[in-house]
């Protein structure tokens, strides 16, 4: 299709929080003790991404877009044809990102293109609706919303999925009020639809919640398995999740449910760990394993949510060091397991099956695309 007009924003301080432990970037106390800690911008490396994706599929495509860091200068370095309408702050806020969306509507846009998080698509839809198709590039912390591809480069392909036939669906927007995911509280609110491609192969799901009965008696049974088969000098990294969670009861431990936690020899050493806090930890030891659970019926280990355990991190304890645990509930909703963690190459290393400890002494070949 000839000369289509795609809309593009960019969240710069998308995902700042994550690295560094802080589970977001909402508000500016929230990103200037990001800054403090060393975070880094990444939000601009995941859209290029997407945007060197989109230009290998061939497609003829002009960009409406902000100035600078909110779009502009990453289409002129990829090559692209764009036209600024909208020139935001320094820095720029949410505010900012309203106002480009309201340009984009008045611009012939034929759908939004956007790098960032839940909190970003929750201002963009609440400007346009679902008058104007959307596609979501993966940069936030955490990203429970079903309008983003499962990673950069697959928002490519939802594009020219869209392109080529036109098939749209809603999909829900959610977002998770970041002072109590901080605490420890998941607390989604369903903020409004969207319309996305209708193609579930690039497409992320909405995460789901499991809790009460059976599920409850499966992740303890698990945690009981898990904690038999901990080996003593290992260090052990529990990551985020109510099945995780379990583990450190098990243990009669402390654990932050949102947060990345170091045990050994049924102690722990380290809680809620940043990505250097934890390759410091590793520095002193010498086996360790990794445990994370998947994000129910999205399926992702890494990248959405522990950003704390970052490709350094993950190639420092060894791929051959990662136990994924899953209560049968989830995986009998999961239908398999993905990887975001940044660096493409440590994803595909990582795309193969896995077994993953359902209960005791039981295990499940799972595939990770």
């Amino acid at each position: 299709m000839a000369d289509s007009i795609i809309g593009f924003i960019v969240n710069p301080i998308a995902g700042m929080g994550g690295a560094v432990g802080l589970k977001g970037s909402d508000g500016a106390d929230v990103l200037g003790e990001a800054i403090k800690r060393g975070a880094v911008r990444r939000a601009s490396e995941r859209a290029r991404e997407a945007l060197r994706a989109l230009r290998a599929t061939g497609l003829d495509i002009r960009f409406l877009t902000c100035a600078g860091e909110m779009g502009e200068r990453l289409l002129r370095e990829e090559g692209f044809e764009a036209k600024v309408v909208h020139t935001p702050g320094e820095p720029s806020t949410a505010y900012d990102t309203r106002k480009a969306s309201e340009a984009l509507m008045k611009g012939e846009a034929e759908l939004v293109l956007f790098c960032g998080g839940d909190g970003t698509a929750k201002d963009i839809v609440g400007v346009i609706g679902r008058r104007l198709p959307l596609v979501g590039i993966p940069a936030g912390v955490k990203m429970h919303s079903s309008v983003f591809a499962i990673t950069p480069s697959d928002a490519a392909h939802l594009i020219r999925s869209y392109l080529a036939t036109g098939a749209l669906r809603d999909a829900e927007v959610v977002d998770v009020d970041e002072d109590d995911f901080r605490d420890g509280v998941v607390r989604s609110t369903l903020f409004g639809l969207a319309r996305v491609p209708d193609d579930d192969a690039h497409l992320q799901s909405t995460k789901s919640s499991y809790s009460g009965g059976d599920a409850d008696a499966e992740a303890e049974e698990l945690a009981m398995f898990m904690v038999e088969e901990m080996r003593e000098g290992t260090v052990y990294l529990l990551g985020p999740g109510g099945t995780t969670a379990r583990v450190a009861r098990a243990m009669e431990l402390q654990k932050t449910p949102l947060g990345v936690d170091a045990y050994l020899g049924g102690k722990v050493i380290g809680l809620d760990l940043s990505e250097e806090g934890i390759v410091r930890l590793l520095q002193g030891h010498a086996a360790a394993n990794i445990v994370v659970t998947p994000i129910g019926a999205q399926g992702f280990i890494f990248g959405r949510g522990n950003q704390q355990i970052s490709p350094k991190v993950i190639r420092s304890v060894g791929l051959e060091n990662i136990v994924v645990i899953a209560t049968p509930t989830k995986v009998r909703d999961t239908p398999l397991l993905r990887v975001d963690t940044g660096d493409p190459v440590l994803d595909m290393e990582m795309r193969k099956p896995v077994k993953v400890l359902t209960g005791y002494k039981r295990r499940k070949l799972m595939r990770v695309a």
